[in-house]
């Protein structure tokens, strides 16, 4: 929970593009790396009891309202989130989808955003295997503009994408590079049946993701032969109460670097334009992950 005094941040608009800004003074006091033991090991300040899985409070919120949640993998520091394996990969799922039924069900819930930050390069604090959720007040830009698109036609995540573009599958689910993913290496992953959010999902199709999961996240380990920095979030229906029929629920899932040891970085040109360049073409980029 937030310390005794500390501000959380307020949501502010830009008075120019209509973008949404969440200003977080409080967040300048937390600590950029543990200073002693990791505190999501059993035992540490946040685990202090066996898990095998877990959620809890964030201590550093950007917003008011305990809206934001850490999840904690598994107990051992040391693995990547593949190398929990099918079962361990599964917990994940299941604990992502009793997060998002419990804080979607809040009144003043209206999104369910579950993500991860994995490694320094993208913000990481901690190595141990972790993610975490944020219960948004409103619909948030980037999946509202997903959601509108998919109302204007058929549904986009309901077609086959191109075969060059495709990695690898498991039982009902396909990953995929997008075909103008602005990263070098970003993979869409969704569910082959017309699925709205993770409490949809029925048992196999639980495991399916969870297969794919492991076998998609150790492909991006295998590329350069070294653990790559990733950011992975999830995309599903609105808890406002809608219908919103044309939501499909779906996972991105990318990483900023380009090549070993080289990042790709977002410069002027892209931020003032939104025009983004990616130089690793897209079908180059899942042949790679097909091969790794």
């Amino acid at each position: 929970m937030p310390r005794t005094g500390v501000r959380i941040g307020d949501v502010r608009v830009d008075e120019l593009s209509g973008a949404s800004v969440v200003v977080t003074p409080s967040r300048q006091r937390r600590p950029n790396q543990p200073s002693s033991a990791c505190p999501f090991c059993v035992g540490g300040i946040e685990a202090p009891e066996p898990y095998e899985t877990l959620a809890f409070p964030n201590r550093w919120p950007p917003l008011a309202g305990s809206r934001c949640e850490v999840l904690l993998y598994t107990p051992e520091h040391d693995l990547a989130f593949w190398q929990i394996g099918r079962e361990g990969a599964r917990r994940v799922v299941d604990l992502w989808i009793d997060r998002t039924e419990a804080l979607g069900a809040r009144a003043d819930v209206a999104y369910v955003l579950v993500f991860e930050n994995r490694g320094a390069a993208v913000g990481a604090t901690i190595d141990h295997p972790h993610g975490q959720v944020y219960a948004l007040a409103d619909v948030p830009d980037v999946p509202l503009r997903e959601l509108r698109g998919s109302a204007r036609g058929e549904c986009r995540l309901c077609e086959r994408p191109a075969r060059d573009l495709v990695v690898t599958g498991s039982d009902g689910w396909t990953a995929w590079v997008p075909q103008a993913s602005a990263y070098p290496y970003g993979l869409l992953l969704a569910p082959d049946v017309h699925r709205p959010d993770l409490p949809s999902l029925d048992g196999p199709q639980r495991d399916g993701l969870a297969q794919l999961l492991v076998d998609a996240l150790g492909r991006l380990d295998r590329l350069f032969d070294s653990p790559l920095p990733y950011m992975l979030w999830i995309h599903q229906r609105p808890t406002d109460g809608g219908l919103w029929p044309e939501a499909h629920v779906h996972l991105h899932v990318v990483s900023p670097m380009r090549s070993r040891g080289v990042q790709r970085y977002v410069a002027a040109a892209e931020l003032g334009s939104g025009l983004f360049t990616n130089p690793v073409a897209p079908e180059d980029a899942a042949a790679a992950l097909r091969g790794a």
